[in-house]
């Protein structure tokens, strides 16, 4: 039996359900999910292996006007995925319009590579005719090789969507061993656990003002031994963050430590600290030492 392999390329604006679907198709929480817009920063590589293919998805940044250093390094990160890759996939909501991010995308997509998919997701919250009014839409924008209407929440069509990537992709070799899901190091998972749970537990007080450095983790014979540094920009966010008599910090430290002992499957301490640098977001020696630095990608 031929062996199929290749990277598709997750794109769209933020808050679409990118990372919603690459959590569904690998079957695992890998990519941190929230209600609040530019949730991915980095692209995220998460790998999906049967017996017929190995599919190496790119879940990248949402598509946005980068307001400073940070935003320019995920647009950019986002945009330069469309290069080299086997496949894009566009994932629009279905039950929005569509507004001027999609139409910059779309314009982009024309020098895409590969052939590009739309992803119509969110259908569970439209009727039937709404639906088909939105495929005629986007039909009219682009010369989609397909147009797939989906729930990544609900995993509706998601098995027809993997079936019509392998008939797109190549023959090729296993880049990964079987059991692999993603290629970044445990610690940048790590660190995304804890950024989800400041995304979660604190709203729009402290969204994009948090970067997490991973100072060691050890692993013994009792498990994993994990200490992090939230950085923030302003005093006034690391009190937020550290809360009452420590108790921002106490929920979410426990509620991280829980997500980190699932994927590691090994008991976890997890030791939190937060300190100030002002205005991180626009300097690049933090971007680089945060690993935001847009030079690496270009």
């Amino acid at each position: 039996m031929t062996f199929k392999s290749g990277f598709v390329s997750i794109v769209g604006r933020p808050n679409v359900g990118k990372s919603t679907l690459l959590n569904h198709i690998l079957k695992t929480k890998l990519a941190i999910t929230s209600s609040t817009a530019q949730t991915t920063r980095n692209t995220i590589q998460g790998i999906y292996t049967d017996d017929e293919a190995q599919i190496i998805f790119m879940d990248t940044p949402g598509i946005h006007k980068p307001q400073d250093g940070l935003g320019s390094f995920m647009n950019t990160n986002a945009l330069n995925s469309i290069y080299g890759v086997d496949i894009v996939l566009l994932i629009a909501p279905a039950n929005e319009k569509i507004g001027r991010g999609d139409r910059f995308i779309v314009n982009r997509l024309k020098e895409a590579d590969g052939p590009v998919y739309l992803l119509l997701n969110k259908i569970d919250l439209l009727s039937k005719d709404e639906l088909v009014q939105k495929l005629s839409e986007w039909k009219d924008m682009f010369d989609f090789k397909e147009i797939i209407p989906i729930s990544a929440l609900n995993g509706d069509n998601i098995d027809q969507l993997i079936k019509l990537i392998k008939g797109d992709l190549k023959e090729g070799v296993m880049y990964y061993p079987k059991d692999h899901i993603t290629d970044h190091p445990e610690r940048f998972i790590m660190a995304e656990f804890i950024r989800e749970k400041i995304l979660y537990f604190t709203h729009e007080e402290v969204p994009h003002s948090v970067a997490i450095v991973i100072e060691s983790m050890v692993e013994d014979e009792d498990g994993v031994h994990i200490m992090a540094a939230i950085v923030v920009d302003r005093p006034s966010q690391k009190a937020i963050l550290i809360g009452k008599q420590g108790s921002m910090i106490k929920k979410i430290r426990q509620n991280a430590r829980r997500e980190m002992k699932r994927f590691l499957q090994t008991p976890v301490t997890l030791e939190l600290f937060v300190k100030v640098e002002k205005n991180w977001r626009n300097k690049q020696k933090y971007l680089r030492e945060f690993g935001y630095d847009e030079n690496d990608y270009s």
